[in-house]
């Protein structure tokens, strides 16, 4: 597989069916951004953390290559001439958002109740779940702006909700590991 093309040498790139964007079209910047995200998991994933986190990071890499793949074929072309999908992998569904969510229900047993908001931070590990958390919402952000041009499969919007609720949980989860300080946000009073 050649690594360059040179085909967008001229600031634009290719949709999976064929369809030309700018390199900044909202769609580019959606799968850009879970691109990152997955980056971030990666890094995270390298640290010292324990067995069965990894391996659901992992998981969760593995589907956020399944969501790169949804954002980058055009919606026009998501279909061939002869009636079968384009992407011929499986796309997400509801098992991968309860996944998730059994996820969080499992880490939160073991947590201490929340009562304040928490400034990211406390350990290197925690860091990079918040980090990657807030590239997650960012990622959603773009979805969400893409779906009001564009038609995106819901289920997308849906798992990359719930997946930024995991690593905020996950964040957590590290911080009770680790024995890291969760520092409360208790803002001042008026005067």
């Amino acid at each position: 597989m050649k690594i360059y093309t040179k085909t967008g040498d001229k600031g634009s790139t290719s949709l999976f069916g064929g369809t030309r964007v700018t390199k900044h079209h909202i769609r580019i910047n959606a799968y850009g951004t879970v691109d990152e995200l997955n980056s971030w998991l990666g890094l995270l994933r390298d640290q010292k953390i324990d067995t069965h986190s990894r391996e659901m990071l992992i998981t969760t890499q593995d589907k956020l290559f399944t969501v790169g793949a949804i954002l980058a074929t055009d919606p026009e072309k998501a279909q061939l001439k002869s009636g079968k999908e384009r992407l011929n992998i499986p796309l997400l569904s509801i098992t991968d958002v309860e996944h998730l969510e059994n996820e969080i229900d499992m880490m939160n047993e073991t947590l201490p109740p929340m009562t304040h908001f928490i400034l990211p931070g406390g350990h290197t590990n925690v860091s990079y779940c918040h980090i990657a958390r807030t590239i997650c919402r960012r990622a959603e952000r773009m979805v969400s702006l893409l779906h009001e041009n564009e038609p995106v499969d819901s289920m997308v919007l849906i798992y990359l909700n719930r997946l930024s609720d995991y690593l905020f949980v996950l964040a957590r989860k590290l911080s009770f590991d680790l024995k890291a300080d969760e520092i409360k946000w208790i803002p001042e009073k008026k005067g």
